[in-house]
């Protein structure tokens, strides 16, 4: 419950509303995570805010991507390298990699939820995650929305990487559509097949939709959910759902545990 003070490497800009920080993190077990967790990052005098974290697992630093839209946010979003913040984490349960390992791995992205499953990518980068092949779907409202941009090309030397866009823009010559499109027509093999969610909640109903019209089982598709955190230990109730905690039982969760009541519109 308290938070250690680490010191910021670097800051970069995202796009004109998101940011990412690096910092430096303290050796020990609290320094470990795994990918799909998040920290609580607390901005001195304003408050704490939970933040998956969207850098390697076998880095020096933690990388946490930000997007500035609430009194805590916005006060990171000040922060410059050489500032302090607090940090509590990690929490929560993150990616099941190990069930995807001979399989073929379905990453399907919307927006800032890149972010989360950014570790993901870098785990089969780095050969710590094993799957038969991997397909990352990522799509977002604007070509200036896009995240890690520079990175993605290089992604696309690796495995197959398929990005889209609401609304064209500028030099934009890429597809312009909702994700769901191209995942509809995807190659898969739907017994041997897993799925990585992760975006705003209306683009994963329809992404599970399709997934499961595809023959996926649910317990092969997996999401990460959010809700507002504020103990992230599970003692508060601020991020019940149903019957789960976000903060421990998730954030990321099996859909085959879930479906009873992700249908359920406000819940």
């Amino acid at each position: 419950m308290i938070p250690r003070c680490l010191r910021i490497e670097e800051r970069r800009e995202e796009t004109p509303d998101t940011f990412t920080l690096k910092f430096s993190r303290e050796p020990g077990p609290a320094a470990d995570f795994a990918p799909g967790q998040f920290n609580m990052l607390y901005a001195f005098g304003a408050g704490e805010v939970a933040i998956s974290v969207s850098g390697s697992a076998a880095a020096d630093s933690l990388v946490h991507t930000i997007r500035s839209h609430g009194l805590v946010t916005r006060a990171l979003k000040r922060l410059r390298a050489g500032d302090y913040l607090g940090v509590r984490g990690p929490f929560g349960r993150g990616w099941p990699l190990q069930k995807a390992r001979g399989k073929t791995l379905l990453v399907i992205a919307g927006g800032l939820g890149l972010a989360p499953l950014r570790p993901v990518v870098y785990s089969l980068l780095e050969g710590k995650l094993r799957p038969a092949s991997m397909q990352l779907f990522y799509g977002a409202r604007r070509p200036q929305e896009m995240l890690y941009r520079s990175e993605l090309d290089g992604w696309s030397r690796s495995f197959d990487l398929v990005t889209t866009v609401d609304h064209a823009a500028g030099d934009w010559s890429g597809r312009v559509g909702v994700i769901t499109e191209p995942l509809k027509s995807a190659p898969l093999q739907s017994d041997q097949t897993v799925a990585f969610v992760c975006g705003p909640e209306i683009m994963m109903r329809f992404c599970i939709q399709v997934l499961l019209g595809r023959g996926l089982a649910p317990a092969d598709i997996y999401l990460s959910m959010e809700r507002n955190m504020k103990c992230a230990v599970g003692l508060c109730g601020h991020c019940q759902w149903g019957p789960n905690f976000v903060c421990k039982d998730g954030p990321v969760f099996c859909y085959a545990d879930i479906q009873h009541w992700f249908g359920i519109r406000a819940l």
